[in-house]
């Protein structure tokens, strides 16, 4: 689990320091760059679908791991636009109330019977 925290910390700086810049140098209309992306049907387009779908199969799976509760489905809406900004931070939390049992992380406390 030490890797596991150590690389998650990494991300959530990474991103951090990462989107700061980009946001900085370019502006923070994120939104019609990626729709932009999108619509031309190039590469930077394929990423970005592929990184949505990404987006929704872990959201989907957080608003399931808290049993699709209105909080989960906040937190789900939120991790659908944050991505690993949101995500990283989330497991590492998640790892600390987990006690380390993959089993509580993976299914959640009430689906694990913890």
């Amino acid at each position: 689990m030490t890797a596991l925290r150590i690389l998650l910390l990494t991300m959530t700086a990474g991103i951090v320091a990462y989107t700061g810049v980009a946001g900085v140098n370019h502006g923070w209309d994120l939104l019609s760059v990626f729709l932009g992306n999108l619509t031309a049907l190039n590469w930077s387009g394929q990423f970005n679908f592929d990184f949505m779908c990404y987006l929704i199969l872990s959201a989907l799976w957080l608003a399931w791991r808290h049993e699709f509760t209105p909080g989960g489905i906040a937190l789900a809406a939120a991790a659908s636009v944050l991505g690993i900004l949101l995500f990283a931070p989330y497991l590492l939390w998640a790892i600390s109330r987990s006690g380390g049992d993959m089993r509580v992380l993976l299914l959640g406390p009430g689906r694990a019977g913890a």
